[in-house]
Formats: structure tokens, C-alpha cells, sequence
């Protein structure tokens, strides 16, 4: 937690690090699952190309928050490493003897699962919308107060604190079988108390009254802790089709990039769809 509030707050460029790190963790393992689910194995230059060709994809939602002495990330960066990485990507394809199609195709779902996941998280950074709070015009965002990612990850945190407290305390209806552990319960409990933590409870950290901002936080809290329950579900699916239990071991303790960040995945491009045309 201590390094994601890091990244988080500190400023736009621990933000760019913090995701690029995770962006490229969880295409590790994501790869890693998929040459398990496809018993095969794929060339280090695929591997690679396909984790630049999705980090020059992150890269392209870069707005002028990210721009040097007129040097933007975008317009200087995001092509070229695009480029790089197809280029890498044909050259492990080609050398390699016996390709799966299959998995290769399932591979390249990265892009979208997660490369265009990670890049509306940068685009939200740079958002700014206009909240109406007591008949007044209330600006949030653009990593200003209370601004947009930080809404969507404490939503996360909150749904999944309160699930596990419910689950533990009454949960006894298994939710499904891809994830045993999971109940009915303990899920409707997480929604329910989630939205009401951050209807109630988070404006008064940025010294505002409960309730404050109703029709931001909870409608993106209720969008984030349904959408972010599928997207723990659907990384369940990929270990159990893998057969392992955790998708890495690169977070000592936590398992793997996937492990933590499964939920974020699935939810951000919904809470960015919301935010952004409703």
C-alpha cells in the first residue's frame, strides 16, 4: 500500500512508473498462463514484442501532463516503441518452427486486457469533470483533489475489505465454482458496504459533508465493485485453466501481479466509460 500511495500522489511521473511497472508484471504472467492453458511456449522476441507493443499503446493516452520542455510522451514515444515491439513480435514469431495460432491469438487479448486497461488509468489521471455540490459547479479531478484514480483503487480496496469481513462472518452460499471461496454473501455485502463507505465516509478525508458528490461516488463505487468482482473471477478462470494457484511470485506474499491487480483490470475501462459520456 505504502508504494502504491507513493505512486499514486506523489506526482504524474510516479504515476507513468507505478503502471508501467505493473503494466509489465502482469503481462509476464499473463503470457506465462497463457503458454500453460496452450501447452506451448512462445519465443522470447514474442514475448517481448508483445509487452512493448502494449506499453506503446499505454503510452498513446500520455496527454500534456507527460510533455518535457515541449517533449511529449505521446507524440514521441508511443509510435516508435509501438513499432519496436511489432517488429520484435514478428521476429519471435518467425523464428520459431511450430507456432500456435491459437495462443498467440489469446496473447495478443493483452492488449486490450490489459495494455487498454492501464492506459485509461493514465487518461483518467488527466480527466477532469464537473460535479454539481449544493447547486454549485464542483471541479474533481486531473490529480487534483479527490481525483479519479484514487476513487476507483479506494472503491476497489473497500469492496474487497468488506467482502472478505462479511464472507468470514455469514458467508455460507458459494458464489461460483470457478472461486470457491467466494459467497453470495460476502459479495453482496462487499457492494453494499463499499458504496456506503465511499458515499459517506470518503468526502470527509478531503473535508467535505457526507454524501457529498453522490453522483460521482456512487454510481463509480457500485460500477467498480460489480465489474471488479468479474474481473477477480475471470483471472480465477485463467489459473484454474493453467492449473496453478497463483498467477506469479514476483509480490512476495501476495502472489502475483494478476493476483492484485485482477479486479482493476476489469473495472477501470468501465469506470472510465462512466465518467467519461454519462
Amino acid at each position: 500500500m505504502a508504494v502504491m500511495l507513493t505512486g499514486l500522489l506523489w506526482n504524474q511521473w510516479s504515476f507513468l512508473g507505478l503502471f508501467s511497472l505493473i503494466h509489465f508484471g502482469c503481462w509476464w504472467e499473463y503470457l506465462k498462463l497463457t503458454e500453460k492453458i496452450h501447452k506451448t511456449s512462445f519465443h522470447a522476441y514474442t514475448k517481448l514484442g508483445l509487452m512493448v507493443m502494449g506499453y506503446g499503446l499505454m503510452l498513446w493516452f500520455c496527454g500534456t501532463a507527460y510533455t518535457i520542455n515541449g517533449y511529449g510522451v505521446k507524440e514521441n514515444l508511443s509510435l516508435p516503441v509501438s513499432v519496436a515491439g511489432f517488429t520484435l513480435l514478428l521476429m519471435g514469431i518467425f523464428r520459431k518452427n511450430k507456432i500456435s495460432l491459437k495462443a498467440v491469438g489469446t496473447a495478443m487479448l493483452g492488449l486490450l486486457y490489459i495494455s487498454l486497461c492501464w492506459g485509461l488509468m493514465l487518461d483518467l489521471y488527466q480527466t477532469q469533470i464537473q460535479v454539481d455540490l449544493h447547486g454549485a459547479a464542483y471541479i474533481v479531478g486531473a490529480a487534483g483533489e479527490m481525483f479519479l484514480p484514487v476513487i476507483i483503487i479506494v472503491s476497489l480496496w473497500m469492496n474487497d475489505t468488506m467482502a472478505y469481513l462479511v464472507g468470514s462472518m455469514i458467508g455460507k452460499t458459494p458464489l461460483t465454482k470457478i472461486s470457491p471461496k467466494k459467497t453470495w454473501e460476502g459479495t453482496l455485502g462487499g457492494i453494499i458496504l463499499g458504496i456506503a463507505i465511499m458515499i459517506f465516509l470518503f468526502p470527509l478525508v478531503f473535508g467535505h459533508k457526507p454524501g457529498d458528490l453522490i453522483s460521482l461516488l456512487g454510481p463509480v463505487s457500485a460500477i467498480v465493485a460489480i465489474t471488479g468482482t468479474l474481473g477477480d473471477l475471470l483471472e480465477s478462470k485463467l489459473k484454474r485453466m493453467a492449473a496453478v494457484k497463483d498467477s506469479g511470485a514476483l509480490l512476495p506474499g501476495h502472489g502475483g501481479y494478476l493476483d492484485r491487480f485482477d479486479s482493476l483490470l476489469i473495472a477501470t475501462p468501465f469506470a472510465w466509460l462512466y465518467i467519461n459520456f454519462l
